[in-house]
């Protein structure tokens, strides 16, 4: 399509711009990385947990999602300029094949908008009996809303992934928005295309036919309540929403509700969010952390929270964004075959949970739905390094305290080098262009005066606008 047709820089300022502002290495701030490096362990052959779909699928617990490609500059989300590794991806799909996944997300949003032909390309290589494909109509942008151009959407899926059945199609992220109703509504139901996607079903050109839900909780009740026979519902999960979402945000619903109405409808539910944008891989708060390591030394974050993710029955799959050869194994030895969590695991984690929700820190999950900026700010980056410091205890306000210079002098520093000058908090102009489209409703411009406010009280306090 062309640019006039897609209206291209809407749709990326709302679903298009996949960076890793996880993968940032913060100057003063900043913990190890926490992921395991792969290691020489033999992976598990054979053993990979499975589930079953309403019509009988039997879909593996690990779902690869493809949101973040690899790059061939080896970084681990795409850049503007980035290209994507296509030997790379090729290389992963064939592991994550050979080991048991068989379940691939995708969407016309991802990396730019060049996921589906990436993945199209990777998994034409194998039999199509072998693999699950899961994309979605995103329509996001307000162009794309009339039924020619959604359709247009649609039909350059199937084009892009190189198939003719696409065997699980999602209503991409219903509920976001202001008015989320009003959203929902324009994009899926005024126009008809709930009812076209309804009739490709039946064509066979759906094989399954579901949503994704961010936002707004009288959306996700009010598809549940129409007379439409979901297939699936893709939903948050882990073990800080599970029953915190709410206290995060609280205009976040809990997973402990969502999950439970999909449960009394028999629909299974797909995990997104297993490791809540990656705060849960790479825990900085340092009491919750070493809770975990007290009962296992040898499993990382990553393992508790992909474990939890696929603990309840109702889960068909749990989505991960493996970008990296080290994350696709570790989470393969986790589901090969899952360790069901016991009951004082259980009681652990929601301990965890608790301690890191008594730091105070923004609840972003860096999925970039709030990029680009108009006004050139690095939105997550910022969210990022503010986020840690709280989290290592170095947010410190009290001159008096023994440790605030050094406290000031590490956010100062770590703030500059992770966060270029020109794309800082105190560019920020108030536009709310970015807090509609975020998933987590988070007010992104109040947040930006709290953090400009509180770097400019430390620069002020160091008698000097540098450190």
């Amino acid at each position: 399509m062309s640019e006039e047709q897609y209206n291209r820089r809407d749709f990326l300022k709302i679903a298009g711009t996949v960076t890793a502002a996880t993968a940032v290495t913060l100057a003063g701030c900043s913990g190890k990385e926490r992921f395991s490096r792969g290691g020489t362990m033999e992976l598990p052959t054979g053993e990979m947990t499975y589930r079953t779909a309403k019509n009988g699928d039997r879909i593996s617990l690990l779902g690869y999602g493809m949101m973040r490609l690899p790059t061939t500059n080896n970084k681990s989300a795409l850049e503007l300029d980035d290209e994507i590794d296509q030997e790379m991806v090729n290389s992963l799909v064939d592991e994550a094949l050979k080991y048991g996944v068989n379940y691939f997300d995708t969407s016309p949003a991802y990396c730019k908008g060049r996921s589906e032909a990436s993945l199209g390309i990777a998994l034409k290589r194998h039999p199509r009996d072998k693999y699950y494909i899961a994309t979605k109509l995103s329509n996001f942008a307000e162009s794309t809303w009339s039924r020619e151009e959604s359709i247009k959407i649609y039909e350059k899926s199937f084009k892009d992934l190189q198939v003719d059945v696409i065997d699980y199609m999602l209503l991409h992220g219903i509920g976001m928005g202001e008015d989320g109703m009003k959203v929902f509504n324009s994009r899926y139901i005024d126009n008809g295309i709930l009812d076209f996607l309804l009739e490709e079903r039946k064509k066979g050109k759906i094989r399954n036919l579901g949503f994704s839900y961010h936002g707004d909780i009288a959306v996700f009740d009010h598809a549940l309540s129409m007379d439409v026979d979901w297939d699936f519902v893709q939903i948050q999960l882990n073990y800080v929403d599970w029953k915190h979402a709410k206290e995060v945000n609280t205009r976040n619903t809990n997973a402990e509700y969502l999950y439970g109405e999909l449960e009394k409808r028999n629909i299974p539910a797909i995990i997104m969010e297993p490791l809540l944008g990656g705060r849960l891989a790479r825990i900085d708060n340092r009491k919750a952390l070493n809770k975990l390591k007290a009962a296992d030394p040898e499993a990382t974050p990553a393992i508790w929270a992909m474990r939890y993710a696929g603990n309840p029955s109702g889960v068909l799959t749990v989505l991960s964004g493996m970008t990296f050869r080290e994350h696709l194994r570790e989470n393969l030895r986790t589901y090969s075959p899952l360790k069901p969590l016991s009951a004082q695991e259980l009681d652990l984690l929601e301990d965890v949970a608790q301690t890191m929700l008594s730091y105070k820190t923004i609840p972003c999950n860096t999925c970039q739905y709030c990029m680009p900026c108009p006004y050139g700010l690095d939105i997550p980056s910022i969210f990022v390094h503010y986020n840690k410091c709280i989290n290592e205890e170095k947010y410190i306000t009290d001159e008096t305290d023994k440790n605030y210079i050094q406290a000031r002098r590490e956010f100062l520093i770590g703030y500059d080098r992770t966060v270029p000058r020109l794309r800082q908090a105190d560019h920020c102009i108030g536009c709310n262009k970015c807090s509609p489209h975020c998933p987590q409703r988070i007010d992104i411009p109040g947040e930006m005066k709290k953090i400009d406010r509180f770097v400019e009280m430390l620069k002020r306090q160091g008698g000097t606008t540098t450190v």
